[in-house]
């Protein structure tokens, strides 16, 4: 090949790439997207709640699917689903005490049973012993908690007739042959239309709607993907109705740079800000309190209170956001369990909320010590050190030494000493000619996880 065509080629190549990368739907710029999300990256911490149907049987929200149920078996939870507790208030009451700032909810699971008042099909909680649309009274609850509001939406929908069965339906076949029998006279363009309506009634009918989450797409052999929801045109609808809303990732549109609004990693921990294409990216982490996201009457790997504050303060801490759910049971209660983890949260945040609203992940010039996390507020110029392992009496800022210039702890405004190295000694217990000795108390202060605020000097 000759020079200048080699040439002509890699120009090609890359001016492909750098479209692909900068394929988009919407013209918003990288600075109106960060405007809009600006509220959620300041707020941090928001509840999930997974609640329908499989509340009944109470073990996993996914059991019509584990246990691959048929319609005609699963409907006795749709004649007795009667949640006669349900107080909605009090959720708002709860979810605002724990620190959170928004909330979402299911408002349709993969199961197809809607708790809203849905035009489109009689399979709704208006058409159950409860008669009643059950997400405009949440509505009304969280809004006058000044909670911002999301709705979940699957795009699955196990129940629906048109919905072809795939490898993630309860009928799931074994051959080809079996998946063209069992779609024989099913339409997924019927459901297309379907879920758009269904949609638009959401994002019509309840006001100001800060959150859409859909889930979610699986796209190969047997699966579904963008083509089979429309989320070209879905998403399109979406921010015409609701031009300040904010969506996740799950439509399957990762070929567009505003296919999404944040990354959702589901049930772990980053290990770092994830990134797009060298870029950090806003991100979510979605998590249980247990194994579950339905109320699970027996499941019992469930979370205490300090792991639940590290992953809050550790995703904080790495530029992320924590949207942590509840599953309410059957007759509309909020699980004791989960009641009581949300008040051990709400304690630790009534005192140290101030480190992770409006916080992030520290600049690099500032280490993390040992035995902790930081995090750290751009407007104010704070860093908070947050004390994983109570030290004794002495604790080390490695290389702080003229980077601060007040201490103190958080959840009092207590002053904390500190003093530099000096004299010959100074290399004898651990300190380096740049670090900071921070003076503690002997006794460890009365909250899960003592927060150090440090006022920084530049």
């Amino acid at each position: 090949m000759k020079r200048n065509s080699l040439l002509l080629l890699l120009c090609t190549l890359f001016a492909l790439n750098v479209s692909a990368q900068g394929k988009k739907l919407f013209p918003e710029t990288p600075e109106q997207k960060e405007k809009r999300l600006a509220w959620w990256t300041n707020d941090r911490f928001g509840m999930f709640i997974h609640w329908g149907l499989y509340a009944l049987p109470a073990r996993h929200e996914w059991v019509k699917n584990r246990e691959q149920l048929t319609d005609s078996a699963y409907q006795k939870y749709f004649e007795y689903f009667n949640p006669d507790l349900y107080n909605p208030k009090e959720w708002a009451r709860q979810a605002k005490a724990a620190g959170m700032k928004y909330a979402v909810i299911t408002t349709k699971h993969h199961e197809g049973f809607c708790l809203f008042d849905s035009k489109f099909t009689d399979y709704k909680s208006t058409n159950t012993p409860i008669k009643k649309d059950l997400i405009k009274e949440w509505v009304e609850a969280f809004r006058a908690e000044g909670i911002k509001i999301g709705f979940y939406y699957s795009l699955i929908d196990w129940h629906h007739p048109d919905f072809t069965v795939d490898r993630s339906h309860p009928q799931r076949a074994k051959s080809d042959a079996e998946y063209d029998a069992l779609n024989k006279g099913k339409d997924m363009a019927k459901y297309r239309t379907y879920l758009s309506n269904q949609v638009r009634e959401l994002l019509t009918n309840y006001g100001k709607i800060d959150i859409l989450w859909l889930d979610f797409s699986y796209p190969g052999k047997n699966g579904k993907g963008h083509e089979d929801w429309g989320s070209e045109s879905l998403i399109k609808m979406v921010r015409q109705l609701q031009p300040g809303i904010i969506v996740n990732d799950r439509l399957d549109l990762k070929d567009y740079e505003d296919g999404g609004d944040f990354v959702t990693p589901e049930q772990y921990k980053v290990a770092a800000w994830p990134t797009e294409n060298g870029k950090r990216v806003p991100w979510e982490t979605c998590q249980t309190f247990s194994g579950s996201w339905g109320y699970y009457r027996d499941e019992t790997t469930w979370k205490d209170v300090k792991q639940l504050l590290v992953l809050l303060i550790e995703s904080v801490s790495k530029g992320g956001n924590v949207l942590l759910n509840v599953g309410p049971t059957a007759r509309g209660k909020i699980d004791y369990r989960a009641e009581s983890a949300l008040k051990g949260m709400g304690e630790w945040m009534e005192v140290n909320s101030r480190s992770i609203y409006g916080c992030t992940q520290a600049p690099e010039k500032y280490a993390r010590p040992d035995n902790s996390l930081i995090t750290y507020n751009p407007v104010t110029k704070r860093l908070y050190v947050h004390l994983l392992d109570y030290p004794l009496q002495n604790f080390t800022l490695p290389g702080y030494k003229g980077k601060i210039k007040y201490a103190q702890f958080l959840h009092d405004g207590s002053e904390i000493r500190f003093s530099a190295p000096s004299g010959y000694g100074y290399r004898t217990n651990g300190l380096g000619e740049n670090d900071l000795n921070l003076s503690l108390p002997v006794i460890k202060p009365n909250v899960e996880i003592p927060v150090i605020e440090l006022i920084l000097a530049d």
